[in-house]
């Protein structure tokens, strides 16, 4: 059965995210928001050591206490991490109430939106979802995924990205660039620079673009 999700990548920079839950599972949570550079405050009454060491680092705020009724509706992102299901459900109800994105882990029926397993590579990122049908079979398909695509993939895009904003300065005509990229994309420049061959790879660039050119 379709699971009738609808994948988007959220730009959280800068964005006030909640976490409600002090536990591991909050932590976790906690470290992929502080990946994307999210603003996070977490309410709970205790937390675990990793999440006080992000508190006295100043990476995220932290409100020793309870969660109240409209703490949802202050947050862009709100995330139920805690290990009561009543707590959980009244932090969605208030978060669909307020019209924010709510995640609630450890239990599909409830939130409007959910966190895959995610591949990170610089800027390369590869999500993985079942629908919340099977996580463990998604972070299996993670591990997998993370073995195809090594940290040579780092490099490569950054690569990329450098001879993309190359030739939008000095190619005026779309359809040739597009053809240019393309010719690399399809190259073996990931095989070079994966095997640490950086001037064939330079030279394989070189080539491509000169390709195009005459």
């Amino acid at each position: 059965m379709d699971s009738g999700l609808y994948g988007v990548f959220l730009n959280l920079a800068g964005r006030r995210c909640l976490v409600v839950g002090g536990g591991p599972v909050a932590a976790r949570k906690i470290t992929g928001l502080l990946a994307c550079h999210a603003e996070v405050t977490v309410v709970a009454p205790t937390v675990t050591d990793v999440i006080a060491a992000h508190v006295k680092s100043g990476s995220i705020r932290w409100e020793a206490r309870a969660y109240q009724d409209g703490d949802a509706a202050r947050a862009f992102l709100v995330i139920a991490a805690t290990d009561s299901i009543e707590i959980n459900r009244r932090v969605y109800a208030d978060a669909e109430a307020a019209g924010r994105l709510c995640n609630v882990v450890n239990d599909q029926t409830l939130g409007n939106c959910t966190v895959p397993a995610v591949v990170r590579r610089g800027r390369l990122q590869v999500a993985v979802s079942t629908g919340g049908a099977a996580p463990a079979v998604a972070k299996r398909i993670r591990r997998e995924l993370e073995v195809h695509f090594g940290e040579e993939y780092v490099s490569y895009l950054d690569r990329m990205a450098e001879i993309r904003q190359l030739l939008l300065g000095t190619v005026s005509e779309e359809q040739r660039r597009t053809k240019i990229l393309q010719a690399i994309a399809e190259s073996d420049l990931l095989d070079l620079l994966r095997t640490g061959r950086e001037e064939e790879a330079e030279q394989l660039v070189q080539d491509c673009i000169g390709g195009y050119m005459t």
